[in-house]
């Protein structure tokens, strides 16, 4: 458990702190949208110094929890092809698919691959020319630009031999769908400031004026979070529901117009599984038709993968901010880092890892015994 004292700057926390409960004078629900931003507050126990009207809920922010069971066995599917070479961000290899994950595979005799970034994959596929290379493209709108870049130089180089197995989603449809779910407890929104640094913040106000919820763009330092949150209660009390920048050093409202046009090249937005969630419209990317040559799905043919999520897994509730990860009766028991059931226990920004990480030996205090400053 971390105390305010270990904070970067402590009286300020402690000000964030008394402001946020000075203002809070009924309960609030908030989610945060960012996998990052859930281990900040559970690594720190922001949550648990937040005054009790205040809650809390994660939301499907990680970007590896969130890829369909369907698109792992897929990428199983292909990756167990003696012709391919294999790559993938670490994160992905301990993701469970219907019977296996890409650890076994490799294990099995698959060229499985963990890179740094998707250009290695390109290297390796000059490097290997007889061999087919396919990257494993996941992730929000951080990581979609450099793996768009990538397929754009494969194409400008005229590397053949190089695809990607792309599963892109799309942060401002995901919210949609979370606020049109009759489940629905959220009333305000923590923003992922690094999605904002990419494309602005322009599809945000129409979402909050229509479900009248204020969103917050939040950075991910717990100074950052707190302040987001003292912005977010502020606008709750008042009855006010706008969009507010609290991460100005690094999102500007326009966002950065040179990744979004070499998504608009590469990209076309489609709908997209999530998993635990189901099917949100418009809300992923997939490679435009001037670059379906290097979509690994239309080149190894892998449809019609039939697949099969764990009973006992309760990682789509956990996604949809219905449970914490620690009500999961499997948690810390049945699914650990080493035995997962879901991906939300092995990658490094899933909720469940984050509980099981910094939570799962310890009994949550009360506020007053979390914080030094009542």
């Amino acid at each position: 458990m971390k105390y305010i004292d270990e904070f970067q700057d402590p009286e300020l926390a402690r000000r964030l702190l008394d402001d946020i409960r000075a203002t809070a004078t009924r309960p609030w629900a908030l989610m945060e949208v960012c996998g990052g931003q859930t281990h900040t507050i559970i690594r720190h126990g922001i949550d648990q110094l937040l005054p009790e009207q205040v809650e809390l809920i994660h939301g499907p922010g990680c970007p590896v929890c969130v890829t369909p069971l369907e698109v792992i066995d897929k990428a199983l599917e292909i990756a167990s092809r003696p012709d391919v070479i294999f790559c993938s961000f670490g994160d992905m290899l301990r993701v469970p698919g219907s019977d296996r994950d890409l650890f076994q595979v490799r294990g099995q005799g698959g060229d499985v691959r963990v890179v740094y970034s998707p250009l290695d994959a390109l290297k390796t596929a000059q490097q290997n020319p007889d061999r087919e290379v396919v990257f494993f493209g996941v992730g929000f709108e951080t990581t979609a630009p450099p793996n768009a870049m990538t397929v754009h130089q494969a194409r400008r180089l005229g590397i053949r031999n190089f695809s990607m197995l792309v599963s892109h989603v799309r942060v401002p449809p995901a919210i949609e769908a979370i606020m049109n779910s009759p489940s629905c407890r959220v009333q305000a929104f923590l923003a992922a400031g690094h999605v904002c640094s990419v494309m602005g913040m322009a599809e945000y106000p129409a979402l909050a004026e229509r479900f009248r919820v204020p969103i917050v763009v939040t950075g991910f330092e717990p100074l950052d979070i707190l302040e987001g949150i003292r912005r977010t209660v502020r606008q709750l009390e008042r009855g006010e529901h706008t969009v507010d920048n609290a991460y100005p050093r690094a999102v500007r409202s326009e966002g950065n117009p040179a990744a979004q046009a070499m998504l608009e090249d590469v990209f076309e937005v489609t709908d997209r599984a999530w998993r635990g969630i189901g099917t949100i419209p418009a809300s992923g990317w997939r490679l435009s038709e001037r670059y379906r040559d290097y979509d690994a799905e239309h080149r190894f043919s892998v449809e019609g993968i039939a697949t099969r999520e764990p009973a006992a897994c309760r990682s789509g509730e956990v996604l949809q901010g219905l449970i914490k990860p620690h009500q999961c009766e499997a948690f810390g028991t049945t699914c650990t880092p080493r035995t997962p059931l879901g991906a939300t226990m092995v990658s490094s920004e899933g909720a469940c890892a984050a509980y099981y990480l910094y939570r799962r030996l310890s009994t949550p205090p009360t506020p007053l015994e979390a914080s030094p400053v009542a």
